[in-house]
């Protein structure tokens, strides 16, 4: 992209360079760590009760003002880059007081996160870090019929072609940054497309691509927004979906215990390698039910997704809306206050990433004080389908990859018909609006969740849904201190997310197992061993009850046959199975998975519970059906997915079923 300064008028008066106190601009920001940036009060230079924010906005060539005591003229700051160690830039403190420290901002230093370290002889303090923002000086004049106008800058200096949007109306920078808007407001926002190759600063984990709008319609105000360069031509975004955190079923523990260290571990292996990661929420990161009576909502969410060793982009989902009111606009305006936009859309390298928000939220019966029935109608609102048709014509390339990311499914729970092929219809109530908005790109994903599933749907040839597994499995039951001691969703798919790997233009996806090797990508039973019955899996209850639920497997089978779950299925795969070298039939069915079933229904019997229906479990279309010539040989399963990946088990038989069961 162009970089060109504007040749406007520099703000500031009479010349004078402004001297910013980094105590004063750190007031009101949530995401400041004080564990980061705190100096201890014992240092062998005597520097004590330093405050450092987490984010400065300050002109090239700026003072700056430390809070903090102990400093001395002549004392040198290192400030090293936290992205590339090997960069640093140096200054010294020009002035004191008894209780701050004034410096010039080092010459040429870019935008970016930094470690500040103050020396002295021999001896050296990490004073701790911050995001420094390089902004642009320059003021942007009034246009008649404009509301909203700004910069979009990099290292103080204008970028063009960046496309910036109030929700409604949609334009591009020009060639000095320049953006207007003839905005009515209706939104609350003005929010630009991140370009590729850029990053912005972050309040915590979250990108902070957007800017709130405070005045009325009539009243122009200006937003800039400010860019740092990174090459995220190589990236890989992290797709969970369906978090719901409410404090209830053991969900926090599990959280911190299992899923953090997984991802964690996850994205430190990626970025340790040189690679950008992202993750990519795909909604219900909470639980409407329990806003109000466990104390856990939105804001409670953001500590557990400020953890997390990235950027999160974040999706509203059903469960994310306010339950006391019947309003989708008024249901929703608590995620607007506390994340940001229910729709926008950003750029990672050369793959452009549209969020999207297809609830529309109708709580019957809410209001102060009472919760409604928390229903909702799944289809993407007109205004929505408008602005993503003008936010998809700035993209001239069709061959651009576009990847939608939304929280219900476009396509139902695939079926197949009577020859085992695979049957796809709309679930979206206007599906074929969204559709006819992507006629012309050539390579687009759309990303999915809420239904705790995995199922991909290929019905479009240039079109690939891909729903997604949730990260809390099974709403968190099934590994619930006394429970099955597993984490599994209804389909039988362990509790996981998606792992894309982009490389230019390439796509690779994968889904990874939540507690398991990446590999991890199928499960084996062996059906002569599996016979459900209470007096097993349920001694509390009867057997009449559990076979309501246990389908097939409430008989037992002496047929020789083996089911195999493989949960990233798709057409491109290829499923594989010898027994003493000769090959096997492999049919594909649509079948219940009967570890889900023992997991959760059989359990939740135990206790003298109904299972909820939602969470029960959901016959699944990844299943394959192979039948042995005998009860004990041994069979050769080997998967090979569309990328060439290879995943094997050499399954000895009998093998047995239960809880613990891989």
């Amino acid at each position: 992209m162009k970089h060109t300064r504007r040749k406007f008028v520099k703000m500031g008066i009479g010349g004078v360079t402004n001297i910013v106190s980094l105590n004063i601009i750190a007031l009101g920001l949530a995401s400041c760590s004080k564990e980061d940036n705190i100096v201890p009060d014992y240092n062998e230079l005597g520097i004590t009760e330093v405050f450092i924010p987490p984010t400065i906005n300050v002109t090239a060539k700026s003072e700056i003002s430390i809070d903090g005591k102990g400093f001395q003229n002549g004392d040198k700051i290192e400030w090293i880059l936290v992205s590339d160690t090997t960069i640093s830039y140096s200054t010294i403190i020009t002035s004191t007081t008894s209780s701050s420290a004034t410096m010039i901002l080092p010459v040429g230093i870019p935008s970016g996160r930094y470690r500040l370290e103050i020396s002295r002889n021999s001896k050296s303090l990490t004073l701790g870090t911050l995001q420094l923002n390089i902004v642009s000086d320059y003021y942007v004049p009034d246009v008649d019929g404009m509301t909203i106008k700004g910069i979009v800058f990099s290292n103080g200096v204008g970028v063009s072609g960046v496309v910036v949007s109030d929700g409604v109306e949609v334009t591009t920078t020009d060639a000095d940054g320049i953006y207007y808007l003839p905005s009515d407001k209706v939104s609350g926002f003005v929010f630009i497309s991140i370009p590729g190759n850029y990053e912005v600063p972050a309040n915590g984990n979250a990108p902070q691509f957007f800017k709130r709008l405070t005045k009325s319609q009539s009243v122009t105000e200006q937003h800039d927004f400010s860019l740092v360069a990174a090459n995220n031509d190589q990236h890989v975004v992290f797709a969970m979906a369906d978090w719901h955190l409410a404090n209830r079923n053991d969900d926090l523990d599990q959280f911190n215990n299992n899923v953090l260290p997984d991802v964690n571990a996850m994205i430190d292996a990626y970025s340790s390698a040189g690679t950008k990661v992202y993750v990519l929420t795909l909604g219900d990161l909470t639980w409407d039910l329990y806003w109000y009576s466990n104390n856990f909502n939105l804001n409670d969410y953001i500590p557990y997704m400020n953890q997390l060793h990235s950027p999160v982009f974040n999706v509203i989902g059903n469960h994310d809306n306010d339950p006391y009111f019947a309003d989708d606009r008024l249901a929703e305006d608590s995620y607007r206050n506390i994340l940001g936009p229910t729709y926008y859309s950003f750029n990672l390298g050369q793959v452009h990433y549209v969020v999207l928000d297809d609830v529309v939220y109708l709580n019957n019966g809410g209001s102060e004080g009472t919760i409604g029935d928390r229903d909702y109608n799944e289809r993407i609102t007109t205004q929505q389908l408008e602005w993503l048709t003008k936010d998809l014509t700035a993209i001239t390339d069709k061959s651009t990859p576009i990847v939608i990311a939304t929280h219900t499914p476009i396509y139902r729970n695939p079926s197949l018909d009577q020859t085992g092929n695979q049957v796809d219809t709309f679930r979206l109530g206007n599906a074929s609006q969204l559709m006819s908005r992507l006629d012309g790109f050539t390579n687009v994903h759309i990303l999915t969740g809420h239904s705790h599933i995995n199922f991909t749907v290929e019905e479009n040839p240039t079109v690939m849904e891909h729903n997604t597994g949730a990260i809390c499995a099974t709403w968190w039951w099934t590994g619930k201190d006394g429970y099955a001691g597993n984490h599994i969703c209804k389909d039988g798919s362990p509790g996981g997310y998606g792992i894309w790997q982009i490389n230019g233009k390439e796509i690779q996806w994968q889904y990874k197992s939540i507690g398991f090797d990446a590999d991890y990508q199928f499960r084996t039973y062996d059906l002569n061993s599996i016979h459900i019955t209470a007096a097993e899996f349920a001694p509390n209850a009867t057997e009449s009850e559990l076979s309501v639920y246990s389908g097939p497997f409430a008989l037992p089978n002496s047929n020789n046959e083996v089911l195999i779950n493989v949960w990233g299925y798709d057409s491109g795969w290829q499923i594989e199975v010898t027994e003493n070298g000769q090959p096997l039939t492999v049919t594909r069915v649509k079948i219940l998975d009967p570890l889900h079933i023992i997991s959760y229904e059989a359990l939740r019997l135990n206790v003298g519970s109904e299972p909820t229906s939602a969470f029960v479990t959901d016959e699944t279309t990844h299943m394959f059906k192979v039948t042995a010539s005998s009860p004990d040989t041994t069979l050769d399963v080997k998967i090979t997915d569309r990328f060439g990946n290879v995943y094997e088990e050499s399954m000895i038989r009998p093998k047995a079923f239960s809880l613990d069961m891989i």
